[in-house]
């Protein structure tokens, strides 16, 4: 875990260089806070059951930074009007999330009496997510138009990659309750398919959403995310049924307060 962190923080480094980069261009900056609930797809529940999908759910929060290439802080004046200024904006982002998660669908049904449903019904898990990285926004709407008051709102979509260091927990009240022995976890899967170890990936992140102009400084925005982890052991489970046909992901609706700084 220690060393999950240390990857974190050098990350986080390696974004502020390069946020410090286009700072002393004289762009200037936005900063806010965003939250909402996530429906975590991973190898708990059924593929494509609605009672895994809304039952699999948590929550997230996080504080995200724009570089808006559309004004100068240090002259207090817009900067060169090219497209790339006026449509893009770079955002860079740290969040934290938790779901907790657990088996739905027909295998854990009250009519199954089977050994291996009540594992199944017996097993739960936790995945929890610290992740930092970058989106680059594109705003088919003039930004300068939008900042000026022009319209009230800004849609927007996105697309970057993000560093996470996850931290699953694993727990059975089947049996004698310890992870380690596999006879207390459903017996189609492989010794090794659960563990609670903690680890890092990368993940592709995209979004769509909107803004809305709320003062000349400040704005609202929600945005709908999607996550695609490159692994598939951030929920603590990781089977080889053939059901299992990608890794882990994500959908995380977020509402946020934007400021500007500058």
């Amino acid at each position: 875990m220690a060393r999950n962190i240390k990857k974190v923080f050098v990350t986080l480094i390696l974004l502020l260089a390069m946020q410090l980069s286009f700072s002393q261009l004289g762009f200037s900056h936005e900063i806010g806070v965003i939250t909402g609930p996530i429906a975590y797809q991973s190898d708990f529940g059924l593929r494509y059951d609605f009672e895994t999908n809304s039952g699999n759910t948590g929550f997230g929060i996080g504080i995200v930074h724009y570089i808006n290439f559309a004004y100068r802080a240090d002259c207090n004046c817009y900067s060169t009007d090219t497209y790339f200024n006026d449509h893009f904006k770079l955002r860079s982002e740290i969040a934290w999330n938790k779901t907790s998660l657990n088996h739905f669908g027909k295998w854990v049904d009250s009519d199954r009496t089977s050994a291996d449903a009540d594992r199944l019904r017996a097993h739960s898990g936790e995945a929890q997510n610290w992740d930092i990285g970058m989106q680059l926004e594109y705003f088919p709407r003039s930004i300068r138009a939008f900042s000026a008051g022009v319209y009230s709102f800004a849609p927007f979509v996105s697309l970057g990659a993000h560093y996470v260091s996850y931290n699953p927990s694993v727990e059975t009240s089947y049996g004698d309750m310890n992870i380690a022995n596999a006879s207390n976890f459903y017996s189609g899967w492989e010794p090794g398919s659960v563990s609670n170890e903690s680890g890092s990936t990368w993940s592709v992140v995209t979004s769509v959403g909107t803004r809305y102009k709320l003062t000349i400084l400040s704005d609202l925005m929600v945005d709908l995310r999607f996550q695609y982890f490159f692994s598939n052991w951030t929920d603590g489970l990781n089977h080889q049924l053939d059901s299992n046909k990608a890794n882990d992901w994500l959908v995380w609706l977020n509402f946020g307060y934007i400021y500007y700084l500058d």
